[in-house]
């Protein structure tokens, strides 16, 4: 028996039309991406249509992204919501998590939309965006670029 996938349908609001299309071609067949430009024709999608993922703008103008998020999570339908603004707003970014949406920079958001599609996703996102990624950070040791180690070998 073989399996079909469906492929997802995701609703991208921003003002921006290259990150609409930028969006439709970093998840390619995975997802169908409709996009709108401002917040009353994203909202009246919201309303009208089954969605499976909201990647709204925090920033839209005269209105933020929040009220499309507090949106998707009361419809009664299971739309997950993924929000990024190029303005690191703190309390918004925290009540957007709070409430269940995930946070990304602009330039992460393409990159990482189609991890989201496949991913089993938790209830809601924990991360600290301005917490500086300890991965990074140098765990000590010998490395192959330490000239002092390679003198006395």
């Amino acid at each position: 028996m073989e399996r079909v996938l469906t492929p997802k349908k995701i609703l991208v609001v921003d003002s921006d039309p290259s990150v609409i299309h930028a969006l439709r071609s970093a998840v390619g067949l995975l997802a169908d991406v409709e996009g709108c430009g401002e917040f009353l024709p994203g909202r009246e999608s919201l309303l009208r249509n089954t969605t499976d993922f909201l990647v709204t703008n925090l920033r839209l103008g005269a209105y933020n992204g929040l009220h499309l998020v507090y949106l998707a999570l009361g419809n009664g339908r299971a739309t997950r919501s993924i929000c990024y603004s190029t303005f690191v707003d703190l309390p918004l970014i925290h009540e957007a998590q709070t409430i269940g949406a995930f946070f990304e920079t602009p330039a992460r958001i393409t990159h990482t939309l189609a991890s989201y599609i496949r991913a089993q996703l938790p209830t809601r996102d924990r991360r600290m965006p301005r917490q500086f990624d300890r991965r990074r950070e140098f765990r000590g040791g010998r490395r192959s670029a330490d000239v002092d180690c390679l003198a006395h070998a």
